[in-house]
C-alpha cells in the first residue's frame, strides 16, 4: 500500500510555515515596541525554537512523499524524535543567554505552536 503526498499537502505545509514566519515576525515587532531590545530578542528566539524544529520536521516528512506507508510512518517517527531533541537543544542555547525574558520568549514559542491547531480548526 502507498500513500502519497500530494501538492494540496504541500501547499498546505508551506501555507503554515509562512504563517509562522508571519506571527514569529509580528510578535517580535510587537514585544520590541513594548519591552524594547531585551524583549525582542527573547520573542524571536522563542519563534526559532518553535520554527527550525517544525522546519525540520517538514522537510523530513516532505522527503518522505510517494514512498510507501511503512516509510512514511518511520519518517515520521524520526522527525518527530528529531523535533523534539532540536527543541530541547535549542532551549538548553537560549537559556544559556543573559538578559532573556520569560514571557515574550514563551508566547511567541506558543504562538507559533498553534499555527497548526488553526490551521486544523480551519480545515
Amino acid at each position: 500500500m502507498e500513500l502519497v503526498v500530494t501538492d494540496r499537502n504541500n501547499s498546505t505545509v508551506s501555507k503554515i510555515i509562512s504563517y509562522q514566519i508571519m506571527i514569529i515576525m509580528l510578535l517580535t515587532a510587537g514585544f520590541a515596541l513594548m519591552g524594547g531590545k531585551s524583549y525582542a530578542l527573547s520573542a524571536a528566539l522563542g519563534g526559532v525554537a518553535a520554527f527550525i524544529p517544525n522546519l525540520y520536521f517538514a522537510l523530513r516528512v516532505y522527503k518522505s512523499a510517494g514512498q510507501e506507508a511503512r516509510k512514511i510512518v518511520k519518517s515520521f517517527y524520526a522527525g518527530e524524535s528529531g523535533k523534539l531533541l532540536l527543541t530541547g537543544a535549542l532551549f538548553l542555547m537560549i537559556f544559556q543567554l543573559p538578559n532573556i525574558q520569560i514571557l515574550p520568549l514563551l508566547a511567541v514559542y506558543i504562538a507559533a505552536l498553534s499555527v497548526f491547531w488553526f490551521a486544523l480548526l480551519m480545515r
